[in-house]
């Protein structure tokens, strides 16, 4: 939900602020007023979340010194100026110190209201952009989506980690839905560029759309591509194996212009053919293998193991509290079986089948069983070929049950010890050997 925009409204004249604020909050503003600057100063902080309405002549320090106080704490935090008729010369001296407008005396509130909502919108997105760079400059965020404890997803992690120091143009590949996009935003927001651009664009679709939109139109200098709009930052290239011929050679020739600085780093994402072609029999091997200078695997989930139970657990929770009920329990077989799945469409498939788990567990109907049954066959869940010890099945199962009753008690040892009917030494133990750490469930 998008955070709310106040004003802080600053006028020595209290008819003045309470005109301005009445008019306002009638148009939907949240207002805060003050008599003075020097009170208002004390209001506003850097990220402040909103916008600030103020009068050039007032006692003590007037709307100029205030301004430049006010860039100090903030430098983008937008101030509009109201003026007297005698100081328009005054107001243009305060844009050019960065007053966002000004209005002079006397204003049409509906110009006023317009203004206002200009500078919000304004101030909304400077306050998203740089919550989207400290996200992406620590790269904790993203990073904290790549959820799972299996060897794959730590060697993935490590890949990200490594890659994303290196600066050279990178191949993803890997099954659908195996959440590619979202190791590229990883790439990026562990990268050096993680405060510039980051551009997703998908290459499938009309040849002339696609080509046009990627290295610009033949004559035209006023449509900028996205290789240029990307300049400095990231652009992500997803179905790249859906390219032209003609297209890859034209972004072929652009990345050779480059050089090995790399002023727009590409990152390609490559989907499986559907007739078994890999992403190097489609592309031009040139193009191919310039883009794969690095290359990252990302590793279907029917080899993450317990990942597995671990996800489901996420996502019925998620749709749990988004709908407002409980989470289904999940059965020790229930357990074997989301392990033995095949998942043709991975993790995407996953979220599918939590959310429908949720649905129909509201509505006390159905079980697990019945939205794993292959569409083909009807009496019994899709399985994997790949048999595995029956050890491996219980102790995910172990881990999942530990997992689950510690969130459900916040942590409780006691409550979990009751529940589960084992020892405090026993637990102690288990949650060792799985490593759970009461910590993080507190």
């Amino acid at each position: 939900m998008p955070q709310t925009m106040k004003i802080a409204i600053v006028d020595d004249e209290q008819d003045m602020r309470q005109s301005i604020s009445q008019w306002l909050a009638l148009s939907g503003f949240e207002t805060e007023t003050f008599s003075n600057a020097t009170d208002a100063l004390k209001g506003l902080a850097a990220d402040y979340p909103g916008i600030v309405v103020t009068d050039i002549r007032m006692p003590g320090m007037d709307g100029m010194q205030f301004l430049k106080k006010i860039k100090g704490v903030d430098s983008a935090l937008p101030v509009i100026m109201i003026t007297g008729h005698g100081d328009v010369p005054m107001a243009v001296e305060a844009m050019r110190l960065g007053a966002f407008d000004f209005l002079e005396k006397p204003f049409n509130p509906d110009s006023m209201t317009e203004l206002a909502k200009k500078a919000t919108r304004s101030r909304r997105l400077t306050l998203d952009n740089r919550q989207l760079r400290r996200e992406l400059a620590s790269g904790s965020s993203m990073m904290d989506k790549l959820v799972g404890a299996s060897g794959q997803m730590d060697r993935l992690r490590e890949d990200i980690l490594d890659l994303g120091q290196a600066d050279g143009h990178v191949l993803i590949e890997g099954e659908t839905g195996t959440g590619k996009t979202l190791v590229a935003h990883a790439l990026h927001a562990v990268s050096a560029r993680a405060s510039k651009k980051f551009i997703l664009f998908s290459c499938a679709g009309d040849e002339e759309d696609v080509a046009r939109k990627l290295l610009g139109p033949a004559g035209d200098e006023d449509a900028i591509p996205l290789m240029e709009v990307a300049r400095g930052g990231t652009l992500v290239l997803e179905d790249i194996q859906a390219l032209a011929p003609a297209t890859q050679s034209k972004l072929l020739s652009q990345l050779n212009a480059q050089g090995d600085s790399a002023e727009t780093r590409v990152i390609a994402i490559a989907n499986p053919d559907e007739h078994g072609k890999t992403c190097q029999d489609v592309l031009r091997s040139d193009l191919y293998y310039r883009l794969a200078t690095l290359r990252v695997e990302v590793p279907p989930l029917r080899l993450r193991g317990e990942d597995i139970l671990t996800l489901f657990t996420k996502y019925t929770e998620q749709f749990a509290d988004e709908y407002g009920c409980d989470a289904p329990a999940v059965t020790a077989q229930e357990a074997a079986q989301l392990l033995q799945a095949p998942w043709p469409g991975n993790v995407r498939q996953l979220i599918n089948v939590a959310e429908r788990a949720v649905l129909q567990s509201r509505r006390g109907q159905g079980t697990i069983t019945s939205l794993l049954m292959d569409g083909n066959d009807t009496e019994r869940p899709a399985m994997t070929t790949e048999g595995k010890p029956l050890k491996e099945y219980v102790e995910a199962f172990e881990r999942m049950l530990i997992d689950n009753t510690m969130r459900r008690h916040k942590g409780s040892i006691a409550s979990v010890m009751d529940e589960l009917c084992l020892p405090r030494r026993t637990l102690n133990e288990k949650m060792a050997k799985y490593g759970l750490v009461r910590a993080d469930y507190l």
